[in-house]
C-alpha cells in the first residue's frame, strides 16, 4: 500500500485531508511538527510526502532540506498560505516538487498527490549517484569517504559528509549560508556560522590536493562548489 506522510499542526485540517487520503486507499502517517516528522519519515520509509511550510520544531522548508540530504526522489508536496513568489522559489529550492496555497479544494489535493506519486515512481528508477568524481579523488557520501586515486581514504565525519554532500548536489551554484545552515545545523545562529566555517575550511584541505575541485567563498553571500571537468 502507498504510505503518505502528512506534516500538518493545523489538527482539523489534517484530519481532514487524512480520510480523504485513506478513503483513495492510501495510508497515511501523521505528524504536526518537524521533529515528530523526521521520526515518521525514518521508520515509515513513504512514497510521499505533504509539507505544511509553517511548522513547529523545523519549518517545512528547514524539514526538506533535511531530507534532501541523503532522499532525491521521494515527492515532496508544501502546503501554504504564503504564496508570494519568493515563497514558492524556496520551496523548489528546499527541494519541494508542488505548492499547493490554502485554502485548497480537496480534489485538486487528490490530483496532485497522485501526478507526484506516478512521477516518483518514475524517479525511482534513476537512483541518485552514490559517489561524485573530483578529478583523481572520488566522494562515497554512504561510506563518509574522500577516496584518492593513489593512497588512503580519507574518513569524514558525518557533518562533515553531509556539507560536502549538499554541496555536491548543487554544484556550481553559489549556496547562501544560511541555506547550508538550515539544511546541515537546523538553524542560523552565530555560532553555527562560525562553525560552518570551521567546516569549509578542513573540507578544503582535503580537497586541496586535487587541482580540479574548490569551494569558493563569495563574500556576503555563500559558498560554491566548483569542479573544473575535462
Amino acid at each position: 500500500m502507498t504510505k503518505i506522510l502528512l506534516v500538518e499542526d493545523d489538527r482539523s485540517l489534517a484530519m481532514l485531508i487524512q480520510d480523504n487520503l485513506e478513503r483513495e486507499g492510501y495510508a497515511v502517517l501523521h505528524a504536526g511538527d518537524g521533529a515528530a516528522a523526521l521520526a515518521h519519515y525514518e521508520t515509515g520509509q513513504p512514497d510521499l510526502l505533504i509539507l505544511d511550510v509553517m511548522l513547529p520544531v523545523h519549518d517545512g522548508f528547514t524539514l526538506a532540506r533535511k531530507i534532501r540530504l541523503h532522499d532525491q526522489s521521494t515527492p515532496i508536496l508544501f502546503l501554504t498560505s504564503k504564496a508570494r513568489p519568493k515563497d514558492v522559489v524556496q520551496g523548489f529550492e528546499a527541494g519541494g516538487n508542488d505548492y499547493l496555497k490554502k485554502p485548497f479544494g480537496l480534489e485538486e489535493l487528490l490530483i496532485r498527490v497522485r501526478v507526484l506519486l506516478s512521477n516518483g515512481r518514475l524517479l525511482h528508477h534513476r537512483p541518485a549517484p552514490d559517489h561524485h568524481e573530483f578529478g583523481q579523488l572520488t566522494f562515497v557520501p554512504n561510506r563518509r569517504q574522500l577516496i584518492p586515486s593513489h593512497g588512503d581514504p580519507i574518513q569524514l565525519t558525518l557533518r562533515e559528509a553531509d556539507l560536502l554532500q549538499f554541496l555536491c548536489r548543487q554544484e556550481g551554484r553559489v549556496v547562501p549560508k544560511e541555506d547550508i545552515l538550515q539544511a546541515i545545523w537546523g538553524d542560523d545562529s552565530f555560532l553555527n556560522s562560525r562553525s560552518l566555517d570551521v567546516f569549509i575550511s578542513r573540507l578544503r584541505k582535503y580537497l586541496q590536493a586535487e587541482p580540479l575541485v574548490e569551494i569558493v567563498n563569495q563574500r556576503g553571500i555563500g559558498y560554491m562548489l566548483v569542479v573544473h571537468r575535462a
